[in-house]
């Protein structure tokens, strides 16, 4: 197993040279950030990220991630147009060599919370989601932003966008991600890249808008569209764990031979769906991190691995999740546990 780290570029206040400094570090995640959803990726902005990440003698692995237009998702008239510019942004990845690419077919929403800053009984703060709270509020008629929330929208896009998805169905967003598939996993098996979509977080639908990587239902059918290594997951545990029906190391001996990208965080299940992150050592979540180790041994898995989201510990200021302090002591925890395993 490859340890990495999630680095969000030049303006990252966690630095290159402070990454690398973790012990067995020597895998970067990153993106493109301020290219527009939807342009083709230049080889030249992949060179440079490449070699920004090369120079401080680490290497670039893993793209997370490479947007999905919204019109793919919803299967606008507009869709082949960004799905051609995906596919030459891939082609320019691999010639870059990066192999892996990490994608998320989950409408309008990304990852959502409803607190950044929860204070946990330690003092540290971490992400919390409130499905209570959720219920509450309507995305069209309120002025509230919550995180991971698209601030590229203004107020009435967003509205209109939600309305759109309103009337898709779940069968409806299956068959636009089939479509996207069909189109884009060629170019990936030709080129021999891994893609690897990301289960969705959390994983059921919200204000009415529909979601389908959940859980093991989901891969057999996300396989039957295509079941060539190429068509791939991230396996996430924080987001996968927040439904207690998932058995983690049981999917992992299930899809292993699709798995090409690993999130390892813990999350601590609430009453009625709720959640809240937390350490990563199996005791302060729901999680069994050991059996998630045990399992992709016993499946050989040899790709990335990532310390997911972290709290805020030690006074430290930053993007939320994204510390760090904390996410550093996760990576040395899936050191000790792999070195344990083996």
């Amino acid at each position: 197993m490859q340890l990495s780290f999630r680095w969000y570029g030049d303006t990252d206040p966690v630095t290159l040279d402070k990454i690398k400094q973790i012990p067995a570090m020597k895998h970067i995640v990153s993106a493109i950030y301020d290219v527009p959803v939807g342009e083709v990726w230049s080889k030249e902005r992949i060179d440079n990220l490449k070699a920004s990440v090369e120079k401080e003698g680490l290497s670039l692995t893993v793209i997370e991630s490479l947007p999905v237009h919204e019109s793919i998702k919803l299967g606008d008239a507009d869709r082949d147009h960004y799905i051609a510019n995906y596919k030459e942004s891939l082609k320019n990845l691999a010639k870059a060599g990066v192999k892996t690419v990490c994608y998320n077919f989950m409408p309008v929403f990304d990852w959502t919370r409803t607190d950044l800053e929860h204070e946990l009984e330690d003092s540290s703060t971490a992400l919390l989601y409130d499905h209570d709270f959720i219920q509450k509020i309507d995305p069209v008629t309120t002025n509230l932003n919550l995180p991971g929330w698209d601030e590229s929208y203004t107020k009435e896009e967003m509205a209109a966008l939600i309305e759109k998805y309103r009337h898709i169905s779940k069968e409806d967003l299956w068959e636009n991600l089939r479509y996207f598939l069909d189109e884009v996993l060629p170019v990936a098996i030709q080129h021999d890249v891994d893609m690897t979509i990301h289960p969705d977080d959390p994983p059921w639908s919200l204000f009415g808008i529909p979601r389908i990587i959940k859980g093991r239902e989901s891969y057999q059918r996300l396989l039957s569209i295509n079941d060539a290594k190429n068509n791939g997951i991230c396996f996430c545990t924080g987001s996968l764990g927040c439904l207690e029906e998932n058995n983690l190391p049981s999917l992992i001996r299930e899809f292993g031979d699709h798995i090409h990208f690993v999130h390892m965080r813990n999350i601590k299940r609430l009453d009625n769906h709720s959640f809240v992150e937390t350490a990563h050592p199996s005791d302060f979540g729901s999680i069994d991190m050991k059996e998630i180790i045990r399992a992709l041994k016993d499946i050989n898995y040899q790709k990335t691995i990532r310390p997911d989201h972290g709290r805020m510990i030690w006074g430290e200021t930053g993007k939320a999740g994204y510390g760090l302090f904390d996410r550093a002591l996760g990576a040395s925890y899936i050191n000790g546990l792999i070195e344990g395993v083996e």
